[in-house]
């Protein structure tokens, strides 16, 4: 009797250690996740802010006179390019985006602007990278939910606060897309 007793405690001893490590190592591969998603989106901002450059001087040749908005831009970029802390770099990214999508409004009212051939090649660059840094956002999200959902079910909530995992942000830029692509031509 005492033998079944004591077999029966290293059941669940094994099953409550089993379900512990399986939660943690669930936990870790979804914080991962989120960390490699976390990169992407970074990788595609940095192209952003490699790219601006271009997009200030093709706005300095042609529109001299709006060096406001290039100020601007720079401005954003410069904060985005060195925000530390990720509410902060989300600010700053947010802030950048909504100044681009300014740039972009403006440079739409230069016809001579719109027509050279080095805008156009910048608009489609930065309107691919837009759609990239989009869809790495939207797949980070995803993982930040997969882990926070995660996190928050027994009994990974108790493995997670007792090992000091915590829940993660969502990346938002607060703006559903940047007005870089021409419209479409309808015809009839």
């Amino acid at each position: 009797m005492l033998t079944e007793a004591l077999i029966g405690v290293a059941v669940v001893t094994a099953g409550a250690g089993y379900t512990a490590i399986g939660s943690y190592n669930r936990l870790v591969t979804l914080a991962q996740r989120c960390d490699q998603a976390g990169g992407d989106v970074d990788v595609q901002l940095r192209h952003r802010h490699d790219l601006i450059p271009a997009l200030v001087e093709t706005v300095r040749g042609f529109a001299k006179h709006e060096q406001g908005i290039v100020a601007s831009l720079m401005t954003a970029r410069a904060a985005a390019m060195r925000a530390a802390s990720d509410e902060e770099r989300q600010r700053a990214e947010a802030s950048l985006s909504v100044q681009l999508n300014s740039a972009m409004a403006l440079i739409e009212s230069y016809p001579e602007v719109k027509g050279s051939q080095h805008f156009s090649e910048l608009r489609r660059e930065i309107a691919d990278t837009e759609h990239k840094i989009a869809a790495a956002r939207r797949f980070l999200n995803m993982a930040v939910a997969e882990y926070n959902a995660t996190l928050g079910q027994f009994p990974a909530n108790v493995i997670g606060r007792s090992t000091g995992l915590t829940s993660r942000r969502f990346f938002d830029l607060g703006l559903d897309r940047v007005f870089v692509e021409e419209a479409p031509v309808v015809r009839f």
